[in-house]
């Protein structure tokens, strides 16, 4: 029976939905029911929205004071938020404004090249001098304890006990035959503090082209067409280059 029932459809008039008057095409297709239910609860929403807005602003305290009203604005009825900027000091913002990628990369690396060398003049042994040193020494009794000599002990002389590197032996200072006064010793001593100023200067200079180098490796990484926009992870500093974190691309 069911059979019977399927075939007899077959032949029967399919009932199409009414379909635009030609006289009404200039004004689009004909709307139906579904549609105006769309149209209408779409309407019912916005009225609600727009009801409640006004309530609120019936409601509103003219006194009332909220942080963000300084990091916003509005423009032609529209909210904006304002921009805030990378936090550079003047000289970084200079440099990148003059200056291009591989003038900042090239003194960079001359900087680098400094430093190395300074570092390997120098050798660093005042700051190994100034790091604490646990020796141990052991003695027989309490006699030997306050007796002990540490001079007499590492076989050197009074002024250099405390001294970690260039410890000389009483035997090594007598074969040494000095020809410098006092006043050699505290121009060398002078120079020597010149060169770790030098070198800290050095240092600061190129932590400094380090942030500006890594801006400007950003900022065409920026200018490059992406389908996604970077996300911003972490605003620039004078320490700090600016983070973004980039939507993985598969490349052909």
């Amino acid at each position: 029976m069911s059979s019977w029932k399927k075939a007899a459809k077959t032949n029967q008039k399919v009932h199409r939905e009414r379909a635009q008057p030609s006289a009404r095409q200039h004004l689009g297709l004909l709307e139906k029911k579904k549609d105006y239910k769309l149209r209408a609860r779409d309407r019912n929403q916005k009225e609600s929205t727009l009801k409640l807005l006004r309530k609120r602003a019936l409601n509103k305290n003219p006194d009332e004071f909220y942080h963000h009203m300084i990091n916003s604005k509005i423009q032609e009825g529209e909210h904006h938020e304002l921009e805030k900027g990378d936090e550079f000091s003047k000289d970084q913002i200079k440099l990148m404004q003059t200056q291009d990628y591989k003038y900042v990369a090239m003194k960079r690396t001359v900087e680098a090249n400094k430093i190395r060398r300074l570092q390997g003049q120098l050798h660093m042994t005042d700051v190994v001098n100034e790091t604490p040193n646990k020796h141990i020494f052991f003695v027989e009794d309490e006699q030997e304890a306050t007796e002990f000599n540490l001079a007499e002990r590492l076989d050197t002389h009074p002024d250099l006990v405390g001294r970690r590197s260039n410890r000389p032996r009483l035997k090594d200072l007598s074969k040494l035959k000095l020809a410098v006064g006092p006043e050699d010793i505290a121009r060398i001593n002078q120079e020597r503090d010149l060169s770790y100023r030098e070198l800290m200067r050095r240092i600061d200079r190129e932590k400094e082209l380090t942030v500006v180098q890594k801006t400007l490796e950003i900022k065409r990484a920026l200018k490059q067409k992406r389908a996604l926009k970077p996300k911003l992870v972490a605003k620039g500093t004078p320490h700090q280059a600016p983070q973004f974190k980039f939507k993985f691309e598969r490349k052909r």
